[in-house]
């Protein structure tokens, strides 16, 4: 599978979805991110299942903004619907294999779980006062 472009209009139903998805925002004038593109989409062969999609910073600099981007290659990394990593910086590839066993791996029941707890804890607490 090769990669795909996302822009402010499709980004969400992209990372929304049950899966993994891998977004690299990138921009042409970035050393870094040419170096990154070819690991990206050599993975992205490797691992026809999962979404491997790309933000290119200057002409979607709005969705940019949105997604807190301050560095380029930035990494980010959905699953089933959740944002579970971010990360600026061209990973080499045995980082990013290892990135993507890592993401495979999770227990999302109880990335879940955690997730409701945080929540419910950071309601409570808002209430005492």
């Amino acid at each position: 599978m090769t990669t795909r472009d996302l822009t402010l209009q499709d980004f969400e139903q992209a990372v929304s979805g049950d899966g993994i998805v891998l977004v690299d925002y990138w921009a042409a004038w970035c050393g870094p991110c040419r170096m990154f593109a070819p690991i990206f989409e050599q993975a992205s062969e490797r691992h026809p299942d999962i979404v491997f999609a790309k933000v290119d910073t200057e002409a979607e600099r709005e969705l940019a903004a949105m997604a807190q981007i301050t560095s380029i290659p930035t990494l980010m990394v959905f699953r089933d619907g959740i944002g579970i990593f971010s990360q600026a910086g061209a990973l080499p590839p045995t980082a990013l294999e290892s990135l993507i066993e890592q993401v495979r791996a999770l227990d999302m029941d109880a990335v879940k779980t955690e997730i409701e707890t945080a929540i419910e804890s950071g309601a409570e607490g808002g209430e005492r006062g």
